[in-house]
């Protein structure tokens, strides 16, 4: 990086970072700290919701993905729209109402304190885990590049992120959030046209969408009914909808976005814009990664895009053997962009992109022989290997600053959903009579523990295969019965609060034990565990015949 990019970098986090605390450094109460006052709009709300969601993992795993996989991770997302008209419909109504600080507390009016405490523990342990994620994802990924220190970098993330969130609470978040998303925005699009123009001459658009498509890049559509499937038409719609009904329904970081509306239409709006720019946001994202890949179909692509990998294996005794297996890689490269260019056979083109997953497996082994412990997945490592290596000074510096500011969005989110529940839930819960300002006090202590508690969590984490599938599998882990809680809360009065706490555990454990033993792709844990609560609630409440 030169420094025209550390000028950039450096004065676009300062700025989000004093500006989030200048415009919101002073709450008299906790509705102000926790609700921002209700004063958001609905287009605050609807940037906000997509900020939250859209972390640093979004934005540095998803071109991986699809450079790798193609463009059929877009499914995950399919059954987004459907959930938020759901929640738009039933959710939202009912948390306006009761006027509620968080999502749980109206499962206390609706069943009994267990019910309440249950479902905020499960949230608090799954989004704790998440929070970390989001901050290791970018710290992990610049320290290798950049060859930045890890854990310096883990502890410069959520130093800014906790100081903006503990001192403005959520209009600090949702003000910030606005700026961040224009920044993520203005550097993808950027990029996205950099990459085009760096193609020949004689490639277009519209040639590298031929390209793409012959690679089997732009297959979206998979029928397949195969529950081991990850991304397919039927696990989009169906996995995909309990997911997100789940996350935008009943997670305290998104929840809470949506209750800082200024009204009950405010919110509605906020959450249907998220619906309607979802998707389409996704796929973009998704064809920066296909674009990133008809661009190394005229450059060498890196045998392993880990660089700290490479240089590894490369100082060891099997170096002969990794540069033998680079050479051979870019010979298959080079037929490959041939048989592409000059319209081979599917047949000869398939044959050829096995080869070269051959050879990229071998050179993993290559990686893994050298050092057990070394990450071989690469997929997180294309985009930013690529911003490094092909873009020019001043953009590098904006690039990251995008990253570094999805990162900062949505682990500001998180904070501040973990705060709010352990303050409303757990604490103000149990300890009654305390004055606001003491209430505020103790969100704000809140929010700084569940920030160290992240950072920690950080500092030790590892890769695990591409950082977004590992969000949303902890997330389908959990996520599942938590619906369930709410929908058996919502549309099943006759189920009482003994039948679903007890009916909640036993799905849980079932579920943990269905992820262990890999019986079904994480996105069906959502459905499954669901349907499950469902019904052992009502077997239960049968059983116990409860009043």
């Amino acid at each position: 990086m030169e420094i025209i990019d550390w000028i950039i970098l450096v004065i676009t986090l300062a700025f989000i970072v004093t500006y989030g605390v200048w415009k919101n450094n002073s709450h008299n109460n906790i509705q102000e700290y926790i609700k921002g006052g209700n004063k958001s709009r609905w287009w605050t709300v609807g940037v906000s919701v997509m900020a939250t969601q859209a972390s640093a993992i979004t934005f540095l795993s998803t071109p991986g993905q699809a450079y790798h996989d193609g463009m059929g991770f877009v499914q995950f997302y399919f059954g987004l729209p459907f959930a938020m008209l759901v929640i738009c419909l039933f959710f939202i109504p009912v948390y306006h109402r009761l006027k509620v600080y968080t999502a749980y507390e109206f499962l206390e009016s609706r069943f009994d304190i267990r019910v309440r405490t249950l479902t905020a523990i499960l949230f608090l342990i799954q989004r704790g885990l998440a929070a970390g994620i989001t901050i290791y994802a970018p710290a992990i990924i610049l320290s290798v590049v950049l060859g930045w220190n890890l854990k310096l970098m883990v502890l410069l993330v959520g130093t800014l992120v906790i100081t903006y969130t503990l001192i403005g609470g959520t209009k600090a978040v949702n003000v910030t959030q606005k700026q961040q998303m224009f920044i993520i925005f203005l550097g993808m699009f950027i990029a996205f046209g950099f990459i085009l123009k760096s193609f020949p001459e004689s490639i277009s658009f519209t040639d590298a969408l031929k390209i793409a498509g012959r690679a089997g890049k732009l297959e979206v559509l998979d029928f397949s009914i195969d529950p081991k499937s990850r991304y397919t038409f039927w696990s989009g719609l169906t996995g995909g909808l309990f997911l997100a009904l789940s996350y935008f329904g009943t997670d305290q970081s998104q929840v809470q976005r949506y209750l800082s509306g200024k009204s009950l239409r405010e919110s509605q709006m906020g959450l249907i814009m998220n619906g309607v720019l979802k998707v389409p946001m996704q796929f973009f994202i998704l064809l920066v990664g296909v674009m990133v890949f008809v661009f190394y179909q005229f450059e060498p692509a890196p045998l392993n895009f880990n660089p700290k990998a490479i240089a590894a294996v490369k100082k060891s005794a099997s170096s002969q053997k990794f540069e033998a297996l680079e050479l051979e890689n870019i010979n298959t490269q080079n037929k490959i962009k041939i048989a592409l260019l000059k319209g081979s056979s599917q047949e000869e083109i398939n044959q050829l992109n096995k080869r070269d997953l051959v050879q990229r497996k071998n050179a993993k082994e290559l990686i893994k022989k050298v050092n057990p412990k070394q990450e071989t997945n690469d997929k997180d490592y294309v985009l930013i290997s690529f911003i490094l290596g092909y873009l020019p000074s001043g953009l590098i510096g904006l690039l990251i600053a995008v990253i570094f500011s999805a990162a900062m969005s949505s682990t500001a989110s998180e904070l501040n959903a973990l705060s709010a529940t352990t303050t409303v839930d757990l604490y103000q819960r149990n300890i009654v009579g305390k004055s606001e300002t003491h209430y505020v006090k103790a969100s704000k202590g809140f929010t700084l523990a569940w920030g160290l508690v992240a950072i920690l969590f950080a500092s030790f984490g590892n890769l695990f295969e591409n950082l977004i599938q590992l969000v949303n599998i902890i997330g389908s882990v959990f996520y599942g019965t938590i619906l369930g809680i709410f929908l058996v809360a919502i549309f099943i009065k006759k189920v009482k609060g003994k039948a679903i706490f007890w009916a909640a555990l036993i799905s849980e454990i079932i579920i943990i034990v269905v992820f262990s033993k890999n019986l079904f792709s994480f996105l069906w844990l959502n459905l499954i565990g669901t349907i499950l609560t469902i019904i052992l609630s009502l077997i239960i409440q049968k059983l116990f015949n409860e009043k």
